[in-house]
């Protein structure tokens, strides 16, 4: 069975983003449930996969990052309000026996994400 996983790099350190609350939720018709409150760890990822074995279903998700509580806390001068602050990734998995991993690369002012494995 697959996994789901994620990891944050604060590109304005080049470095793990330690310390980044995010919340992944499963969207179906327009309905978000949340499954799983996570902080990353000292590596920029979280301590176990976000869904593992039988957790994960084909359908749609959404990862929502705080980076801008995360750049705040840092003591990173960002406006008011922040240019990027909740960073949402809406993703697909379209196979649950296959590995997904869903990274986000982020600064105050930009952000990008791929599909890892």
């Amino acid at each position: 069975m697959g996994k789901l996983s994620t990891h944050v790099l604060d590109i304005t350190k080049g470095k793990p983003g330690v310390g980044v609350k995010l919340a992944l939720y499963a969207v179906e018709n327009d309905r978000k449930t949340l499954l799983k409150n996570a902080v990353t760890n000292s590596d920029g990822r979280c301590d176990e996969p976000l869904l593992s074995g039988d957790e994960v279903r084909a359908g749609k998700y959404e990862l929502v990052f705080a980076a801008g509580d995360y750049f705040a806390a840092q003591g990173v001068d960002v406006p008011s309000p922040r240019f990027v602050d909740e960073v949402v990734i809406a993703f697909g998995i379209a196979d649950p026996a296959q590995n997904y991993h869903v990274p986000l690369v982020v600064s105050p002012w930009a952000y990008s994400t791929y599909r890892g494995s």
